[in-house]
């Protein structure tokens, strides 16, 4: 059943990676075509790749943490704040990736229509959410660590000490 489970994140990850690759070409046949075509601006063009490159890297780093957290690694077990360093560095990368949108898709309707920005707004307010929990997480999760890590430390050195042989009771002189 592991290698059943790895194979298929395996091939989820190889899967998004080859998607991410193709909206990475996708993006710049788009930004050829509006280059060459006078009706169309390049800022645009600029501005619709910057979009597709984003969404890629996102992409990407999913990949990226199913093949290093399901393919390598497997069932292995891990520690609490492993966990935890992985899943900061799989959302951070995403929240930049939100931002880095939001902020296309600001210049982009700010380019066409002024009135259309309560949409991007709401997704730079969206990924300020996301980051404010992702903070939440990280001191919640920190807190944990430390009370669980001084308990375990405390058991580990009770547990290292070695006991003490039981003598037998002294006999009275009679």
């Amino acid at each position: 059943m592991i290698i059943l489970n790895r194979l298929v994140f395996g091939a989820a990850s190889l899967l998004l990676l080859l998607l991410a690759l193709g909206l990475v070409w996708l993006g710049l046949g788009d930004a050829w075509e509006a280059v060459r075509s006078p009706d169309q601006s390049g800022a645009d063009a600029i501005l619709d790749v910057l979009g597709y490159v984003i969404v890629a890297i996102a992409v990407f780093d999913v990949a990226k943490y199913l093949f290093e957290d399901e393919v390598r690694r497997g069932s292995e077990r891990r520690s609490a704040a492993e966990a935890r360093r992985s899943l900061t560095k799989f959302l951070s990368t995403i929240i930049i990736a939100v931002f880095l949108e939001a902020l296309v898709v600001v210049f982009k309707t700010a380019r066409e229509d002024v009135a259309l920005l309560v949409y991007p707004t709401a997704l730079l307010i969206a990924a300020v959410v996301v980051l404010v929990g992702l903070g939440a997480y990280q001191r919640f999760s920190a807190t944990v660590e430390e009370k669980v890590g001084d308990d375990d430390a405390a058991d580990e050195r009770r547990d290292a000490q070695p006991t003490p042989k039981r003598r037998p009771p002294a006999r009275k002189k009679a």
